[in-house]
């Protein structure tokens, strides 16, 4: 295998469903900062794909929309080492998701950790629909708490003897 990238953001959804592009969003807006030791990937969330991709990282932070009952645009972390992810997250095509991509990397002893994931409740999810006001407004919040995160990770990762770059 690979050697692994010290920490991995990946942003997920579809540009060409509403609020399903948030995560993508953010990924972009954090390619506009210099994050040493931070890979930066964009993806539509198709399981096969995030095992692979969390397979090769060392930490990882996942970006997502998805309907968990709350308040559109309200944010949600979640630290999979620590809890499952919750059910209801839209399935890909081929009928697997976020949920069953974790749980497969951790069945197959290659879960990063950390492994964090920041959900935003969405609200609009019709293809060729613009991002809801809420959610807009949630990406740039959602950029500045991924850009904290991935500072604590690596003054972690350097305070354990660890490198980033």
């Amino acid at each position: 295998m690979a050697e692994r990238a010290a920490i991995t953001v990946i942003g997920i959804g579809n540009p060409q469903r509403g609020d399903d592009a948030a995560g993508r969003l953010v990924a972009q807006r954090l390619r506009d900062h210099s994050l040493a030791g931070v890979k930066i990937i964009e993806c539509n969330g198709e399981a096969t794909d995030l095992v692979d991709r969390l397979r090769r990282a060392a930490s990882a932070i996942i970006i997502d929309a998805a309907a968990f009952g709350a308040k559109p645009g309200t944010v949600r972390r979640l630290d999979v080492a620590a809890q499952c992810v919750p059910a209801g997250r839209a399935r890909s095509s081929h009928g697997l998701g976020l949920a069953e991509a974790i749980e497969l990397t951790r069945a197959l002893g290659a879960l990063p950790l950390p492994c964090l994931i920041y959900l935003v409740q969405g609200s609009v999810w019709e293809a060729g629909a613009a991002l809801s006001p809420p959610v807009a407004a949630a990406v740039p919040r959602l950029a500045d708490l991924i850009l904290s995160e991935t500072r604590a990770m690596r003054a972690l990762s350097s305070l354990a003897g660890g490198s980033c770059d």
